[in-house]
């Protein structure tokens, strides 16, 4: 799946994009699996409550200094050295920045171990009122701590890589996340647990581990064929590192503020009262969790496999002054993702009971949980176009070498987040806070394409308000028919996971269809180019815009 050709233009762009959209579609495929068996085992309560906010724990630090703030960067820079120094300059930089990740993430490490009992109480407060639930949190946090290490690491070789035109295997190391945390969580939670005093949540806990190295071991071959190997570099004073420092400062602020949301809604989630009771709800956490699993299929293999694809085309056409190619890009790639991710979330909303009993109604996720997560993914919906498209803006402004709006667009979401979810959390429990989400990721995505436009001096808007409209004209009879579907599967005589397949698969093909015929009927543009990238049938040659 390496690409090593270069790819220049759009169709190139659309090209890369379709392979990282299948091996993200395979990681995102074992991901559900994974959810899947923390579903059946676990169900949505204490046990996955706790794994999730101490899984969120590395995984926020993993946003802030690795795959979001430091892929950015890395790549924009990494990409502009080899176009304008060479390889050998460019091969210097990645060992310098490698040095300073292990250096700076190991001290990051040790103080989150340390202070893992304080960070728990900021992050769910809620859970130190259920008995032994802050204090599982506590330990799995610790267990994982030493992922953020892996994984900062792994998402500098795929920067790498993806600098070399090969983006199909480090878009499919994150499968080999969940394979290795499947695979390694069973192992040690139930076969060898017993035997070695391991709970199984705290196999699962080191099962994530695993699965962090794999993600990295794997995309170690690729880096060798291509003579990147780490030595350890202290020559820190490098234009090439600096650069990156100074992008990553403001990427940092703008991705911690979009971190300090999702500190808020945890914080908020974790203490959910039951009225009836007056008791702290159990399942909040998970009940978000298992529905935004389903909000990352559209999200990675749509908007991030076309901003993946499209950083470095977006990187080298910063040179010509007029701004004529990144703007075509840009636009581009923002038509894409609007055509792919306008259908995937009213497809979400329509059938998400059905799709959500099919993945994880199984073991000890009930029907109830079932009920809850779907009206968590409706609200989660609304938002994931814009979602999608912030994955494409953010890296544009960081191709301009301007990572200081992004910043300031994500530290005023904080605003927006905090006064919805203290709005909607009372009256509607979980789903507000979701709804909360989708709020923020739109304005985040509206703010941006302003100033974009302000920035290069178009986008092309006009031609992209048509073709979302388009977009929206056809996702209406799809709605209509996936609508149909489900209920008139719905009244056959069947129970259980073969009516929930009937439903979901029956609803999904005929909605797709006519999807398809309406967006050509409505002459939608990019309509066979997705196609094309999606059946992974690719154009052998860019055509000139």
């Amino acid at each position: 799946m390496d690409e090593t050709a270069p790819q220049h233009g759009r169709a190139g762009m659309a090209r890369n994009a379709g392979i990282i959209s299948l091996a993200v579609m395979a990681s995102r495929v074992l991901g559900l699996v994974r959810d899947q068996v923390f579903a059946a085992l676990f169900g949505a309560g204490l046990h996955f409550d706790a794994f999730i906010t101490a899984f969120r724990i590395p995984n926020l630090l993993r946003d802030l200094f690795a795959e979001g703030a430091l892929s950015a960067a890395f790549v924009t820079t990494f990409t502009q050295t080899l176009q304008s120094k060479g390889k050998e300059e460019a091969l210097r930089l990645s060992n310098r920045v490698a040095t300073l990740i292990i250096i700076f993430i190991t001290a990051i490490s040790i103080l989150a171990w340390i202070y893992a009992p304080a960070i728990v109480r900021m992050l769910a407060p809620g859970f130190f009122a259920v008995p032994g639930k802050a204090a599982l949190t506590i330990e799995l946090t610790r267990i994982m701590i030493p992922f953020l290490l892996l994984i900062a690491l792994a998402a500098q070789a795929m920067g790498m890589l993806n600098a070399f035109n090969v983006f199909g295997l480090p878009a499919l190391a994150s499968a080999f996340f969940n394979i290795g945390s499947i695979i390694g969580g069973l192992l040690l939670g139930f076969s060898l647990g017993p035997m070695i005093g391991l709970t199984p949540i705290g196999g699962m806990a080191y099962g994530t581990l695993i699965g962090g190295f794999m993600q990295l071991a794997v995309q170690w071959p690729s880096l060798r064929r291509r003579g990147i190997r780490y030595r350890p570099d202290f020559s820190l004073n490098d234009p090439g590192v600096r650069q990156i420092l100074r992008l990553m400062g403001p990427a940092i602020i703008g991705t911690a503020a979009v971190q300090i949301n999702v500190f808020v809604n945890t914080n908020f989630a974790s203490a959910i009262i039951d009225p009836a009771t007056g008791a702290v709800v159990n399942g909040p956490v998970s009940w978000l969790s298992y529905a935004f699993r389903f909000m990352q299929f559209p999200i990675g293999v749509f908007g991030v496999a076309i901003a993946t694809a499209a950083l470095p085309t977006l990187s080298r056409n910063t040179a010509n002054p007029d701004n004529i190619e990144f703007r075509r890009t840009l636009a581009h790639s923002l038509a894409l993702v609007f055509l792919l991710c306008i259908p995937s979330a009213i497809g979400l909303a329509v059938l998400g009971r059905p799709i959500v009993a099919l993945i994880f109604e199984h073991g000890k996720f009930t029907g109830f949980d079932t009920v809850q997560t779907a009206n968590a993914l409706a609200a989660y919906s609304l938002g994931l176009a814009g979602y999608a498209a912030v994955k494409v803006l953010s890296p544009a402004f960081y191709a301009l070498n301007d990572a200081r709006t992004p910043m300031l667009v994500s530290l005023g979401s904080i605003a927006v987040n905090y006064v919805m979810n203290s709005l909607l959390v009372q009256s509607f429990g979980h789903v507000g806070l979701a709804f909360s989400t989708s709020a923020v990721a739109l304005v985040n995505f509206f703010l941006l394409a302003l100033l974009m436009r302000r920035r290069i001096r178009r986008l092309d808007g006009r031609r992209l308000g048509k073709t979302v409209a388009r977009i929206f004209a056809a996702s209406l009879p799809m709605a209509a028919t996936a609508w149909l579907a489900s209920e008139s599967a719905g009244m056959l005589p069947l129970d259980g996971l073969a009516l929930h397949l009937i439903q979901v698969a029956g609803a999904i093909g005929l909605a797709a269809l006519v999807f398809y015929f309406a967006c050509r009927l409505l002459r939608v543009q990019e309509l066979d180019e997705a196609v094309k990238a999606l059946a992974g049938r690719f154009p052998r040659s860019p055509r000139r815009a």
